[in-house]
Order: C-alpha cells, then sequence, then structure tokens
C-alpha cells in the first residue's frame, strides 16, 4: 500500500549486500480507465485528479498546494521528495490555460470555504493522504464493479491496478516532447523521464 501512493521509506544499510534495481513500473492508464475512475468520483478527488494530471506532481506535494502559491501567472512547486522549484505557468497567450482554469474553478468551489489549500474535503479540511486514498479506493471499486456487470473484465481488470501513483507517468506519456515532461516532472536528466515516466510508445506513421 504504501508504494501504491509513493512513500518511501529508508532500510539500514547492509554491507556486503548489493541491492537489485527495482523494475520500474509499466502501466498507463488509458483514457478508459481514467473515465470509468473519474465519473465515481467525488469532486474533491475529481479535483485531486486534474491537479496532478496538468502538473505531473507527486500525490504528496499535490495535496499540500495552496491558493498563494499562484503568484506571477505561475503555480510554485517546491518539490517534498528531491526539494526542486518549479514554476508551472497557468496563463497561455493572456488567458487562462487548461491549468489556469482548473485553479480557478477550485477557487470559486472553496470560495465559502475557510482554507488555502487546494485539496480539501467539502466542510474545506485539508485532504490527508489517508482521505484521498479512501476515497480513490471508493472510486475505483465503483468503477471496477460497474465494468464486471456490464460484463467488460479485461477493462475491470485494468481499473483494479490503476494506482493515483499513475497520473504523474501518464501526464508524462502524453507530452510528446521528453524535453517539456521532464522540465514539469522536475528531472534534470530526459533519460529518467524515459526509462521510468513514459509508458506509451512513439508515434508512427503506418506503412502506407
Amino acid at each position: 500500500m504504501a508504494r501504491e501512493w509513493g512513500i518511501t521509506t529508508k532500510d539500514n544499510p547492509c554491507q556486503g549486500v548489493r541491492k537489485n534495481r527495482e523494475k520500474p513500473r509499466d502501466y498507463y492508464a488509458n483514457d478508459v480507465v481514467w473515465a470509468a475512475v473519474y465519473s465515481k468520483a467525488p469532486q474533491e478527488l475529481k479535483d485531486a485528479m486534474d491537479l496532478a494530471y496538468l502538473t505531473g506532481q507527486r500525490p504528496a506535494d499535490v495535496l499540500m498546494m495552496r491558493k498563494d502559491d499562484v503568484e506571477g501567472g505561475y503555480l510554485l512547486v517546491q518539490q517534498n521528495k528531491t526539494g526542486k522549484r518549479l514554476r508551472i505557468r497557468v496563463n497561455s497567450d493572456g488567458e487562462a490555460n487548461s491549468l489556469g482554469k482548473l485553479l480557478h474553478q477550485i477557487a470559486e468551489r472553496n470560495s465559502k470555504l475557510v482554507t488555502s489549500y487546494l485539496i480539501v474535503s467539502k466542510t474545506g479540511r485539508r485532504m490527508t493522504a489517508t482521505m484521498l486514498r479512501k476515497r480513490w479506493d471508493e472510486a475505483r471499486k465503483s468503477a471496477r464493479l460497474k465494468a464486471t456487470n456490464d460484463g467488460d473484465v479485461a477493462l475491470a481488470k485494468r481499473i483494479a491496478e490503476f494506482q493515483f501513483r499513475d497520473i504523474r507517468p501518464k501526464a508524462a506519456s502524453e507530452i510528446e516532447d521528453i524535453a517539456e515532461a521532464s522540465i514539469l516532472l522536475g528531472h534534470t536528466k530526459g533519460d529518467i523521464t524515459e526509462r521510468v515516466y513514459r509508458r506509451i510508445g512513439a508515434i508512427a506513421q503506418p506503412s502506407k
């Protein structure tokens, strides 16, 4: 469960023991799987999914985003895991882009709540990892049951495998420019993005 949500622990070092390099997870949540879970999600989970996708950030960083992080046409991010600082544009050509529009919608929904955080419960309580996990598990279970009842066993299996942390590589995979994807994810080398986070193949033309 900790691994699913991107939580890491530090083991005591053991001399003479070389740890095997973990094989990168190779799961891609296509739009059908996304829509199935999204349709069963409460609004606060939809906001978290959208914010995670548009920013390409880890779950823990998404939950810590605040309205006062929006400054000078950017969403300011400091990644908890790496300390990397990012400025993600919220405007394009003088108008709000997809992220800017999402932030405006969230601000409107939270306008009557006493909170500075973007992802909150209906009562304005900051969303914790536990709260998000519960909502995610419930939405995923509901989506899986619907697919099963509809007779689509393959889709039900794909839905069951979908983890919230798969949203970050989905974002990376759907940006054509690997350099842009690397910047958004906060990587200093494009090969990390390519090896770990790009989970769909290159675009190719048919033979005729």
